[in-house]
């Protein structure tokens, strides 16, 4: 008799009927003696070839691992780990006893765990995690506009705005933060600089009145200027008797659509803001300021007139300093 893999032991180590087993043991009874013949050969020999198994298999470490009794229940098997007889669990069953295919469970199992094993191998490892560049993303920032500083000289106003000229005058640039120019030839902006020459007093002046309108009226438009004088002075052109000696200056009229460029007629300009020009230009000194018979534009008697010629412009003068 010898266990072969697939069968089925009982792990109940029954005596032999013939060791005694089932003698009654009662008080006050004595059995009769049962003759004993021993148990059969065969089941000696399996009963060592049992302990036999039981101490190799006792005697090496294994691995724990998983038992598929049916599809819904699962046993652990944990083996021998420290070689001392040690066990938990089913590991201390005799296999034997268990109906199933021990020995070829495992090799399933580890024929699984290598495929397993050789999958995970065959795996690309993981990149590490790279923050990715970002490029940075050019906007149109508004940048500060530098204007031309103005470069300042003590002028000499020489005779009269019609009949003079001007020695050592200032320019004004051809445009700031608050002003453009506008040249009345080319009909264009900014004007020619060679025509945008005054008397220091006049420069400042017109620079003065204009930043302060501008802050009093943030929405406005930048001032349009135009001709003031050559830079010696003397007749600027056939259109003008004036503007001969850096004391004349010509500021057009805010437009209503907001143009930096000749109104034409009264009708394109903006009144209440061509009016509050007039009356900065009256406080800051101006002597004179000529304005068009139809622009409606008033101020001191003397100092604001009529005139015809200028329905798209102002012409202002300053007393001469000198």
């Amino acid at each position: 008799m010898s266990w072969r893999r697939g069968e089925l032991w009982l792990d109940w180590d029954v005596r032999w009927f013939r060791e005694g087993a089932f003698a009654p043991s009662l008080p006050g009874f004595a059995p009769a003696p049962m003759p004993s013949f021993g148990p059969p050969p065969g089941l000696v020999a399996s009963r060592k070839r049992r302990e036999a198994w039981r101490q190799k298999r006792y005697a090496r470490k294994v691995r724990t691992a998983t038992l598929v009794l049916t599809p819904a229940v699962m046993f652990p098997l944990t083996a021998l780990r420290n070689g001392q007889g040690q066990t938990s669990g089913l590991a201390a069953d005799d296999p034997p006893s268990l109906t199933y295919r021990l020995g070829a469970g495992i090799s399933e199992l580890e024929a699984a765990d290598a495929r397993i094993a050789r999958k995970v191998a065959a795996m690309p490892l993981p990149r590490p995690h790279v923050v990715p560049k970002v490029k940075p993303v050019k906007r149109d920032v508004a940048r500060a506009v530098t204007y031309p500083a103005v470069v300042w000289h003590h002028a000499t106003s020489v005779g009269l705005p019609w009949d003079g000229s001007l020695i050592d005058g200032t320019q004004l640039p051809v445009d700031g933060a608050n002003w453009v120019t506008w040249d009345p030839v080319t009909k264009t902006v900014p004007n020619d600089p060679n025509r945008l020459y005054g008397n220091e007093v006049t420069i400042r002046t017109i620079i003065s009145v204009i930043d302060a309108y501008r802050a009093a009226n943030p929405t406005a438009p930048r001032v349009v200027v135009g001709d003031i004088s050559l830079k010696g002075g003397g007749p600027l052109t056939d259109e003008h008797v004036s503007h001969q000696n850096g004391l004349d200056a010509d500021i057009y009229y805010p437009r209503l659509d907001g143009k930096l460029e000749d109104p034409v007629t009264p009708d394109n300009m903006n009144r209440s803001l061509a009016q509050d020009l007039v009356n900065r230009f009256v406080a800051a000194g101006a002597q004179l300021v000529l304005v068009g018979f139809d622009t409606g534009l008033t101020g001191p008697s003397g100092v604001v007139l009529p005139y015809a010629g200028h329905d798209n412009h102002m012409h202002v003068r300053f007393p001469n300093p000198g």
